[in-house]
This record gives structure tokens, sequence and C-alpha cells, in this order.
């Protein structure tokens, strides 16, 4: 099943139901309002919305025509948003560009950081820049978006709490990083509001894609015109969704609607590109001793998609374009 929301003048906009081909949605006023409202009431409403989706694929009833701009973010606001970083090869390379060592314990405890939640971009809005000495970058990944989920929920329980699967774009203002990690209290200001591509989609939607808490396909960034990154989501996510639900679990629980993020998808494969730019700059650093690509500038564009294995795009595709703005 795939859901988002339309735009209707509200913060929150209106729930639909999209076919599997992204053409045409449904609206889903009279199951749920949002999709706030929908994740608040998931096991009362999912069937309803399942029937829904069910009838738009048999042509039983009809669809209106999807347009992209009309979209949001499929929750244009969120409780909380929670971003991870599962993928130990960004890790290491994004330390060595800010000449950081790996925290010793990279591979058995999970890193976290929380985000702004509170306004959440649609997948064609612009990235806001006010000063690109700021060193605007993008960063592709996924989340999972979550039910009521108690604290102490295990990884072999944390499948229970996932109801849809987001892409998104975690933009990052780098060279305001170092100062805000040496206060020892965390990323702020380098964070500004994150991008989500139009669709969310159950787990089930994904078939044999989703597979041990991870998504086993590769995620496209295209920057300029050009094919960026292409690296699989899958295999060297060391820990898996159900790992980081574990992870930030052990002390709280979670409302419905809290959004996880995997951080930035990374292949140690250099041949399968990279997902963000700091990465790409810190190979060309190793290999020869200065960085050469640039941060993002005034103009520039960045797509994300992932298809499946036939080639259909689950997610739809974040399609943004830097622009100017006062500070």
């Amino acid at each position: 099943m795939k859901l988002a929301t339309l735009r209707d003048g509200s913060r929150d906009g209106t729930l639909v139901v999209v076919r599997g081909d992204n053409e045409v949605y449904a609206k889903a006023g009279d199951v749920a309002a949002t999709m706030q409202d929908a994740l608040d009431r998931w096991d009362e409403v999912q069937s309803h919305l399942h029937e829904i989706s069910s009838e738009l694929e048999a042509g039983t009833r009809e669809g209106t025509p999807v347009d992209i701009d009309q979209l949001q973010a499929p929750l244009p606001r969120a409780y909380e948003w929670i971003d991870g970083s599962a993928y130990i090869n960004h890790i290491v390379l994004v330390r060595k560009a800010r000449d950081a060592e790996p925290p010793e314990t990279l591979e058995t405890d999970a890193l976290v950081y929380q985000g702004g939640s509170g306004i959440l971009l649609g997948p064609t809005d612009d990235i806001e820049v006010p000063n690109l000495e700021w060193g605007c970058d993008f960063e592709a990944e996924l989340a999972v978006v979550m039910g009521d989920t108690p604290r102490g929920t295990t990884a072999e329980e944390a499948a229970d709490y996932i109801k849809l699967i987001v892409v998104l774009n975690d933009v990052t203002f780098r060279n305001l990083i170092p100062s805000e990690l040496a206060k020892s209290f965390g990323f702020f200001q380098s964070k500004p509001a994150t991008a989500f591509a139009p669709f969310a989609v159950t787990p089930d939607e994904l078939g044999d894609a989703w597979k041990d808490g991870r998504v086993h396909l590769p995620l496209r960034s295209v920057y300029n015109g050009e094919t960026f990154g292409e690296p699989d989501a899958g295999p060297e996510m060391h820990f898996s969704f159900f790992d980081l639900v574990e992870h930030i679990c052990m002390t709280r629980s979670f409302t419905a609607g809290t959004i996880l993020g995997s951080g930035t998808i990374s292949n140690e494969d250099q041949s399968k590109g990279s997902s963000c730019l700091a990465e790409k700059r810190m190979i060309e650093k190793i290999e020869t001793g200065e960085f050469k690509t640039p941060f993002m500038s005034f103009g520039d564009k960045i797509q994300i998609e992932m298809e499946d294995a036939d080639g259909k795009n689950i997610f739809g595709t974040i399609d943004q374009t830097v622009v100017e703005v006062d500070n």
C-alpha cells in the first residue's frame, strides 16, 4: 500500500491512497483525515486503506491524476524525527573529513541524533540557503515511520511497530558541524529542514527487498542531471532498522508518527558512487590530497529515488533546487 499527503491549505494536508504505478490517487478522508490520524489509529484503519488501494489497482475506484507539486511530505510535521548512522563506511569517511576518529563503539553502539520535525519539506520544495559558506550538502537516506512503540522494545519485536517506509534528503550544512560538535552537544544549526519523497509505503509493498529490517535495493542520487551515486541500501547497513528501534527504545517510548532514519546510504565499493558530497570530497582528499568537489551552490538540483527490480519508482522522486534566501 502506498500513501501520500495532498496539499489542502492546512498544516497537515489530506491523506490519500496512491495506486502502485504512482499515476492516480483516491482521498481517504472517510477513513482517516491525515497521515498522523491514520498512524494514531493504525490497527483500526489499515484494512480500510488497503481496501481503497485494492480498488484503485482493480480499477473499481475512480482515481485523480497525481501532481507531485501538490504533494507534501507524507508527514508534513512529525512528533519526532530521529536519524541514525547505520552505514559504517559513511561514518569513517565523514569523520576523516573533519579530522575526527570514529568512536570506539563504532560496530556495537548505534549513533543517533534528533532532528527538527516541526517543518518537513515536500518532494519539490526548494532547499533554502542563506549562506553558501555553510557548505550545503544533500544526504540520500531511508527511514521508517513507527506506530506507538513502548520502552524496551527489542530488535526481535521491532517489525510489529514499523508501519511505513520513506525516502528522504537529510540536508546538512557541513561547515557548521565542527564548531557544533566541539561543544559536545550535538547537531542543531547544521541541520535545516529535511525533505521527503512523496510516497510512504507499507513494508509489504517492497516484497522480498524488505528483509531483516533492511531495504535491499539501490538508492539513486542524480546531481545536476548526472548520476552521483547508486549504493545498495541493504548489505552494508550495519545496524538494521530493527536494531535502531531497539537502541532508541532503551530508555523511553515513542508515539505513533515517529520517523527513524538510516543515515546516509554508503557502500565501500566506490564504483557505486556516494549519497552525499562529503563522501566524494573525502575520497578525493585521500586520493589526491585536496578536496575538488564543491558543496552545493544556488541553482544546483538534486533528485533522489529508489526503483524496484522491475524498474518501478517505489517512493516517487525528491526533486529539489538550491535557492538563495535572506539570512
